[in-house]
């Protein structure tokens, strides 16, 4: 019988039927990996939960207490800058690099792949090694380089001013590789008659970067600026192992919003919180990311 329904179909519809077969297997995927869990999210922000007891649905009573609480507009805050100052800066760094290393010849892969291995360092070793280069003298490495040249020694992660841009700094040192690399295949992409015809035409390094390379990358540089935003705001295992006491601190100086779900889900056990909280970030995430792919694409 399914032998000869397979027969009777039409080429148009067995390739139709073979792709679904293939598609299956991602989208049940993703049906029970990523959208029911926030389905999950948005039910159980509605309810009363401590991982133990029945759900008891109380409203938006974790949305209204959230939106009282000082502590979130802090952590919300401290999210948000991350976003704000750490995008601009990897993004300004890695195309710098790679325009210039783009015209080195010699031993290019290699500088390119000393560039990349940040990119897979584990993120909790890598913060562990930062968290030693910031600690006071004799040990820090950082405060030797600056009692080398007259500076006073710096308490970088336990001072209020300077932890959030402290635990930034290895957040975007560790991206670096990825965009570099991401800029430098953009950049080659861009036909070489385009270069060509401008030197013939007299046009200058700097008139050549402003009127050929950054539109061709305008592309690339969205895809970068939306996939850096969306990692600078779900920033965790950096401030996790860098912090004092894991908990963001000091004061909530460096606490993200990922870290305060986590301390409510895991911590104290207030899944209701700790989902409201998480649908906050995804309405935020979504919001960003929805702004600037208009943005960019007006720009067109």
């Amino acid at each position: 019988m399914i032998k000869n329904f397979w027969e009777n179909l039409s080429i148009n519809q067995k390739l139709a039927i073979t792709a679904w077969v293939f598609l299956a297997i991602p989208i049940i995927f993703y049906v029970t990996i990523r959208f029911y869990p926030t389905y999950e999210a948005f039910y159980v922000s509605f309810m009363k939960w401590n991982l133990l007891g029945a759900k008891k649905y109380i409203g938006f009573k974790h949305y209204i207490r959230i939106f009282n609480d000082e502590d979130f507009w802090i952590v919300l805050w401290n999210t948000i800058k991350y976003a704000l100052i750490g995008v601009p800066i990897s993004l300004l760094i890695s195309f710098t690099v790679a325009y210039y290393l783009n015209e080195i010849k010699f031993g290019h892969q290699t500088i390119r792949a000393f560039y990349f291995v940040p990119f897979l360092t584990t993120a909790i070793a890598m913060a562990w090694v930062w968290r030693w280069f910031y600690q006071p003298m004799p040990i820090g490495y950082f405060n030797i380089m600056l009692s080398y040249v007259g500076i006073p020694q710096q308490p970088f992660l336990r001072s209020i001013e300077q932890a959030l841009y402290s635990v930034m700094a290895p957040a975007v040192w560790a991206g670096l590789g990825f965009q570099i690399v991401i800029f430098i295949a953009g950049i080659r992409a861009i036909p070489k008659s385009h270069f060509e015809a401008a030197e013939i035409d007299g046009a200058g390094r700097l008139q050549i970067l402003k009127e050929i390379i950054l539109p061709a990358l305008k592309p690339t540089t969205i895809f970068l600026v939306v996939i850096s935003t969306i990692g600078f705001l779900r920033i965790f295992d950096q401030v996790y192992s860098m912090s004092e006491d894991s908990a963001g601190g000091p004061l909530n100086a460096t606490k993200p919003l990922v870290l305060m779900i986590y301390e409510y889900a895991f911590d104290i056990y207030k899944l209701g919180r700790a989902s409201a909280l998480t649908v906050i970030l995804f309405l935020l995430l979504l919001t960003v990311s929805l702004l600037q792919l208009w943005f960019m694409r007006k720009q067109k």
